[in-house]
């Protein structure tokens, strides 16, 4: 099986591996919480974790660990308790079903054919959170976070940035007030994610019980999980630059390969590491079966069955139909430049053969 859909998941780096193992035998499986020698120690090792996550985060926040990144939206936006929240049109369903759910005004900010939201975006009187992704997990567009938190600020609103797909890749969000971030898309393991808070930002709690988490987010912590979320982050730090070469560089390779197919989203105002293509009147649900050995995506893994043709998708001014003709290659650290190549001619043979 050749893998290229990093955007859904990644694979578990050897390294977060290895660095939860401990946490998993019979020698470290104690409860963080507990004040005896094991407790203590199983709490040490999450309070590693919770410095090395932070590393790939802004400076002058706390780092709170969760079950994922959508409960890390839910709690930034839940626990703040908006009366009126501006979204972007392509944010993430875990950012718009809970804005919708928390029953604030929500107010959507339309985004360009390539699907960028204006640096310049109106932001209404009275909104209290503006939430913007860093890096959208369908076309890998890169939004102006830095412009838009400023505009935010101006407005009286505080800032969240979805940073699931940007994390461990490139600069935390500048001037965010809030961030999420989730351990399986940076090469971590799934179950864990954090949401990062600026200094003085106050929230709710909607997890109640043992007050873990200063308070914040009640529950037993893993220590494995955090390890390897932990694990995780320092090496997304440790090979950034040569991560984003080998990225670039596939990139590259894709763009030659499959020059006629039409990119969904911006070329430069992107992580390179997604490819979201389509051709006219492809039978996408026949390309993936006659490319079965090759895991790749019709768009969110989030949304998959569903049989609706992608909000993303649709936002840029793409009809229902070549929503429909589009998939989605994601790859990264661990894609093979070959296999790759080969992947990628035999999606373009089999569309070419309908």
């Amino acid at each position: 099986m050749i893998y290229l859909d990093y955007q859904a998941t990644t694979p578990l780096a050897p390294e977060a591996r290895e660095a939860m193992l401990y946490w998993l035998s019979d020698a470290g499986f104690a409860n963080p919480h507990s004040p005896h020698r094991p407790g203590r120690a199983a709490a040490a090792a999450v309070a590693v974790a919770r410095d090395q996550v932070a590393g790939i985060l802004p400076p002058g926040g706390r780092v709170t660990f969760t079950g994922g990144a959508t409960e890390a939206i839910n709690l930034a936006i839940q626990g703040l308790r908006p009366r009126r929240i501006a979204v972007s049109a392509i944010e993430h369903a875990a950012v718009l079903d809970t804005a919708r759910a928390c029953g604030a005004v929500v107010d959507v900010l339309p985004v360009s054919a390539e699907g960028l939201v204006a640096a310049d975006a109106e932001i209404a009187p009275g909104t209290d959170l503006v939430a913007v992704m860093q890096v959208n997990n369908e076309i890998g567009t890169v939004q102006p976070v830095a412009a838009l938190a400023a505009r935010a600020h101006a407005a009286g609103a505080l800032f969240l940035c979805d940073a699931v797909q940007g994390a461990g890749k490139m600069a935390a969000p500048e001037g965010a007030d809030m961030v999420a971030v989730s351990a399986h898309k940076i090469y971590g393991p799934k179950g864990v994610g954090a949401l990062w808070t600026r200094d003085g930002v106050s929230l709710t709690p909607l997890i109640h019980g043992g007050g873990q988490e200063g308070g914040l987010r009640s529950g037993t912590l893993s220590p494995a999980l955090c390890a390897g979320f932990g694990a995780a982050a320092t090496l997304c730090k440790d090979l950034w630059v040569k991560d984003g070469e080998h990225v670039e560089a596939l990139w590259q390779i894709a763009r030659a390969i499959l020059p006629h197919w039409i990119l969904n989203g911006s070329e430069v105002q992107r992580w390179h590491g997604n490819l979201n293509i389509r051709r006219d009147g492809l039978d996408v649900a026949r390309l993936m079966s006659d490319c079965r050995d090759i895991a790749f995506s019709a768009g969110s893994a989030c949304a998959s069955g569903s049989g609706r043709p992608s909000h993303v998708l649709t936002a840029l001014g793409l009809s229902a139909k070549q929503a429909k003709n589009s998939i989605r290659l994601g790859f990264g650290r661990y894609t093979q430049s070959g296999e790759f190549a080969e992947a990628l001619k035999r999606i373009d043979a089999a569309a070419d053969a309908q």
